[in-house]
């Protein structure tokens, strides 16, 4: 165990020193943000249309302003979102080691190959949660300056749970970009596999199957269910739980065994 806190510390110290989890997080801010500017926008429409914004798009975005419809406006954008951010953060925390050519050095040291992918895997959840709690905060700050009607203690816990849910599914699902940003030794595979999933729910979704595709589920949860109304069941928590678990034994299989030649 002593050699996996030491490849965490490690990995944290990396994470910390680079720009990318910090980018990361400043792209996820603009999700609040820019949910604020419709509600800003539908709670006046003709002052908007005076100042040059686009009154028509917001109304097509969401209805009324009010906490609910910013909220699920929030957690949309953190289900969707989070598909392509995310991915960059596992892609990045991965397929660094190809992209500077370190990862000899790094298979050189004593620790154990396995707890090297955990320590990684790691780094990935903590910055993850770290950032989809920075966009939560924020939307909660955001909408109190809006002044936007309709805000119950209810309604926060429950945005709130739902607000985590859709973040931890779609982290727990970077262990498949993991694998990609390892065997394709890079950040292409990995990020072209992310926007692959993130059309294939689209178009799931649709079709009235994304409940029974792991990474639909996140818009499901968010409201985003496409045409047919779906809802999260048993049977897709069990299958995202699968996916991850595979993803993630998958990945140290191939740090384990793979010939590291590059």
């Amino acid at each position: 165990m002593s050699a996996l806190w030491t490849a965490i510390g490690v990995e944290l110290h990396k994470a910390r020193r680079s720009r990318v989890p910090w980018a990361i997080g400043i792209g996820f801010s603009l999700a609040p943000l820019i949910g604020g500017l419709f509600m800003v926008i539908l709670k006046n429409p003709e002052a908007a249309r005076r100042l040059g914004l686009l009154g028509t798009k917001a109304q097509l975005v969401g209805g009324t302003a009010d906490w609910p419809t910013f909220l699920n406006l929030v957690a949309q954008a953190l289900a969707i979102g989070g598909g392509i951010l995310f991915a960059f953060l596992a892609a990045w925390v991965f397929g660094r080691e190809f992209a500077d050519r370190t990862v000899r050095s790094v298979l050189a040291i004593p620790t154990p190959r396995w707890a090297l992918v955990v320590s990684k895997a790691i780094v990935v959840t903590i910055w993850g949660i770290a950032i989809s709690a920075w966009v939560t905060l924020l939307g909660f700050v955001v909408g109190g300056l809006v002044s936007i009607p309709g805000f119950s203690a209810e309604l926060a816990w429950r945005s709130v749970g739902t607000l985590a849910l859709i973040a931890v599914i779609g982290i727990a699902l970077q262990t498949t970009t993991a694998f990609f940003a390892s065997a394709g030794r890079g950040y292409i595979a990995p990020l072209a596999w992310a926007m692959g999933m993130l059309v294939a729910a689209q178009v799931l979704a649709v079709l009235g199957h994304g409940a029974v595709f792991p990474w639909a589920v996140p818009a499901i949860i968010s409201g985003a269910a496409g045409p047919h109304g779906e809802t999260a069941t048993l049977a897709s928590y069990l299958l995202v739980g699968v996916t991850v678990a595979i993803g993630l034994a998958a990945t140290i299989a191939w740090w384990e065994r793979a010939d590291h030649t590059g």
